[in-house]
């Protein structure tokens, strides 16, 4: 059911592509590669990177290339991983509903606290200066990207392993965990609530309008022509609009606009019952939220390659201790936080694990999901100023990939065997 390597292919290797291409610029050209992220589209606009007075009030915008792949298309990404949760949570067998997914919920709670415990743990241990630098970053290695590490997991386990459903259901909730994290804890700049109250109409207007209202004249009317007429005529055009009313209002509100779409994707039509995460069923759907999904299949995949080339530059030079702090969370972090609830939340919870699976293979799934990547490099950039602790930061990130090692390792140390189907 699940388009592995499709899903892989499509939404990873043009992000990998992008990330290889900006470390080998930044550390052959460091001067040209830095004219390129900063190359301002316009000085004084109405969207961009706010530019503070003494106040700290918005003095004015400018529009970088950096600002415009981080900020604005990443909107759409969060969109798509936003999609898949919220399927997962409200729709009829959703996958993360019910006493199915109480352990790897548990689970996701120890790959957050774990890596969270040793890179403050490890900050605090190498001194006050080193913490105060560092100490904004504790979320960096709480991420996991849910394409790579899934990847690894089928590798380690088998496609048709238990423990393999458990790291994507794992993987998403990190992901949803991941985008509360952002909007709460790394406002861009001061917050004006008010500014909320605009995407807080957007998604009720939308939602009224052009959902609720066509479904509610449409009572006793099995061929729904209302419903029918909105959805051809109109498309995703009125719900786009909402969207962008929605990301200003985010933008201005001092929260990170890239969730600004968030709002929005509970109003569009969707599905009666939910088929899997990234179900392969989900390509004959032609409910809108499945269609606008569709829709953003490509420009996402370009907008990924962009968005590794604007944030992987990194030089090697740049490796210190954020480095290893955020990889220490990661790597030592997640799989021992991971294992740790996961066994309490299975035998003195009594909530267990799923039939087939070992308790040991929670560990190997910790590995597998210590890949922090894409999401460990987008926290990297609101978490840290423009310099060498945010460089170092990335680099963190960047060296997760290790993760895929110690996951086929610890799979061979601890005799796990493979399931194919």
């Amino acid at each position: 059911m699940y388009r592995v390597w499709s899903f892989v292919t499509d939404y990873s290797l043009m992000l990998i592509l992008g990330a290889l291409i900006a470390l080998v610029w930044a550390n052959t050209d460091a001067s040209s590669y830095s004219h390129f992220v900063d190359f301002e589209f316009a000085h004084d606009f109405f969207i961009g990177h706010p530019h503070l007075d003494e106040a700290g009030r918005v003095e004015y915008r400018s529009l970088k290339l950096h600002y415009l792949v981080n900020d604005v298309l990443m909107a759409f990404f969060f969109a798509i991983a936003a999609k898949e949760v919220w399927e997962a949570v409200i729709l009829k067998n959703g996958s993360l509903r019910g006493k199915k997914v109480a352990t790897p919920l548990i689970a996701t709670v120890g790959g957050m606290v774990g890596p969270i415990t040793v890179f403050l743990g490890l900050a605090a241990f190498l001194g006050s200066d080193v913490y105060d630098a560092v100490a904004n970053g504790w979320a960096i290695p709480t991420a996991t990207d849910i394409a790579f590490s899934y990847l690894v997991g089928r590798i380690v386990f088998g496609a048709g392993h238990p423990a393999v459903r458990f790291l994507l259901l794992l993987a998403i909730a990190d992901d949803a965990a991941g985008l509360i994290i952002l909007a709460v804890f790394y406002p861009l700049e001061t917050l004006v609530p008010a500014w909320l109250l605009l995407s807080l109409a957007a998604a009720i207007g939308v939602y009224g309008l052009f959902n609720r209202l066509p479904r509610k004249m449409d009572h006793g009317d099995q061929l729904r022509k209302k419903s029918t007429w909105v959805r051809e005529k109109l498309s995703f055009w009125p719900y786009l609009i909402a969207g962008c009313l929605s990301w200003y209002g985010f933008q201005e509100s001092g929260l990170q606009p890239a969730l600004g779409l968030l709002p929005i994707v509970p109003t569009l039509p969707h599905a009666d019952r939910a088929f899997g995460l990234f179900s392969e069923a989900e390509r004959y759907l032609t409910d809108l939220l499945n269609h606008c999904e569709h829709i953003l299949k490509y420009p996402v995949e370009i907008l990924l390659f962009f968005f590794g080339l604007v944030n992987a530059g990194v030089e090697f030079s740049s490796i210190s201790e954020p480095t290893w702090l955020v990889l220490a969370g990661l790597m030592i972090g997640k799989p021992l936080g991971i294992f740790l609830f996961g066994y309490i939340a299975a035998h003195p919870m009594k909530l267990g694990l799923p039939q087939g699976m070992r308790t040991i293979d929670l560990f190997v799934i910790g590995c597998a999901a210590s890949i922090g990547f894409t999401v460990s490099l987008f926290i990297a950039t609101v978490a840290f100023p423009p310099g060498d602790v945010q460089d170092a930061a990335k680099m963190g990130a960047l060296f997760s990939f290790g993760a895929a090692i110690v996951a086929v390792i610890a799979g061979i140390v601890t005799r796990v065997q493979k399931v194919s189907h």
